[in-house]
């Protein structure tokens, strides 16, 4: 699998801080023993048949090709990271992007990419698609068509047991951060901080945007932000896993918009057909919830892979 060294110690650096000490039961049907999630590195697509009703949407040039490119950011526990031996993919994009390629009957390549330069490369032809919990924004949809596959909100997380004593609605004049490229940098806080802040004559939502989730994990635990403005799913595993560091306010954020992740690729991709319907396909499976459930994001299943 080809990932870029940089990102690779990136994506170290966050399942060390996060998850060294995550253990729990494995899916069921693969690890007999119970070992650390960052550990297992099970192929949960193991003894997945193609679906035929995909394999005859899939355009000849894949067929010949015999494989598939997708995208990630793996610096996000715990649904895109690496694992402890800082090469294997795991999390449950890793998990539903194998499926979605057993069901095509292609292998699959991994490329480890920052998260806002997937959308660019996707555009560019360097990745055939993505599945690193990427929501279906207006400005995505200009150059991606998107397919839905979890459903997933935005939360905020500060420091444990919320000495600021922080709400969804009182973050007007505070540090809050965001990774760079995500809904929450370029649509979310911005939405959030007009509503709540200054439409009301309160000071803007300070946006600190950073390149991935472990940098804003580290400062907000150095006190440099005052949160962290992130994905639902990976904000709860943090907390989790440092409960006596981070605690994540509830409710979610309402950013009045659409919260099912998507899987992207070129606009008017020929292969857009054939991806939609292994997508379907693998939310059919008992493994798609398997992953869901193994890694704490049960109540994300959908039941429809949507065009967007």
């Amino acid at each position: 699998m080809k990932t870029r060294n940089k990102i690779q110690t990136a994506a170290a650096g966050v399942a060390v801080l996060l998850a060294l000490t995550a253990c729990g039961g494995t899916a069921a049907g693969t690890q007999a023993t119970e070992i650390p999630k960052t550990q297992n590195t099970r192929d949960i697509s193991e003894g997945i048949q193609p679906d035929p009703a995909a394999v005859a949407l899939l355009p000849q040039s894949f067929k010949d090709k015999g494989e598939l490119t997708v995208a990630m950011d793996l610096s996000s526990p715990p649904t895109t990271f690496l694992a402890e031996d800082n090469v294997t993919p795991i999390g449950v994009n890793p998990d539903l992007a194998r499926l979605v390629a057993k069901k095509l009957g292609l292998k699959l390549k991994f490329e480890n990419t920052a998260f806002d330069t997937i959308v660019p490369g996707i555009d560019g032809g360097r990745y055939d698609f993505t599945a690193t919990t990427m929501w279906a924004t207006p400005e995505r949809l200009k150059v991606l068509d998107m397919i839905d596959y979890l459903k997933d909100g935005s939360s905020v997380l500060v420091a444990a047991g919320n000495p600021l004593n922080l709400t969804n609605d009182t973050l007007c004049g505070k540090n809050i951060a965001v990774t760079k490229g995500s809904a929450q940098q370029l649509e979310y806080l911005p939405n959030v901080s007009k509503w709540t802040c200054t439409s009301q004559g309160k000071p803007a939502i300070n946006g600190v945007t950073l390149p991935n989730v472990q940098d804003a994990l580290t400062q907000l635990h150095s006190k440099r932000v005052d949160g962290v403005f992130y994905d639902a799913g990976a904000l709860a595993w943090a907390q989790i896993q440092q409960p006596n560091s981070f605690t994540v306010l509830t409710p979610q954020v309402d950013t009045r918009t659409n919260t099912n992740a998507a899987m992207g690729l070129k606009k008017g991709s020929p292969l857009t057909p054939a991806l939609q319907k292994a997508i379907q396909s693998v939310l059919e499976t008992p493994e798609y919830k398997k992953s869901l459930d193994y890694w704490g994001l049960g109540a994300s299943a959908i039941t429809t892979a949507t065009i967007r």
